[in-house]
């Protein structure tokens, strides 16, 4: 029997996590329920290509997501100290989550078996603690962050 949940999905709730981020410090989902809507932006691996392009726009676009009330977060299986190395070389200026045991992107439904990593996706957990957008992509394909803020201004 797998540990992997199925995949998250639209009406979900999301499952509660407790992850250090680059800085070592524990960011808990819960800690933002009733206070803002939370993104969620899983992918492979720091270091990569795809990723390293793709969470340039998301720093670049940052104060768009912190106008929407928004908390950003970028979720991989590398560790804080990979985290910290890679923010600080881009200068990146959301936070980076820790998924060293894989068991966010598990209970998410959002493991990669082949590469013993989280699978690229977005999901937008709403105030209530609900999953209002969900979109698991190509591995190698980045994502928009344009739907992601249309998405976000639709919950308000």
């Amino acid at each position: 029997m797998s540990d992997v949940a199925a995949e998250i999905k639209v009406g979900d709730t999301a499952p509660d996590f407790n992850l250090k981020d680059q800085d070592q410090k524990d960011v808990k989902l819960s800690d933002y329920r009733g206070k803002k809507n939370v993104v969620l932006a899983f992918y492979p691996l720091d270091w990569s290509p795809v990723c390293q392009g793709e969470n340039k726009c998301l720093t670049d676009d940052f104060p768009k997501f912190q106008n929407a009330n928004a908390e950003l977060f970028g979720i991989s299986c590398d560790s804080f100290f990979s985290h910290k190395a890679w923010a600080d070389s881009m200068d990146l200026k959301h936070r980076l989550l820790a998924d060293m045991h894989r068991t966010t992107a598990k209970a998410y439904g959002l493991y990669f078996e082949p590469l013993n990593c989280s699978k690229r996706a977005t999901v937008i957990v709403d105030k209530n603690g609900k999953v209002a957008y969900a979109k698991v992509q190509e591995i190698k394909v980045a994502r928009e962050d344009k739907d992601i803020l249309e998405a976000l201004a639709k919950l308000g």
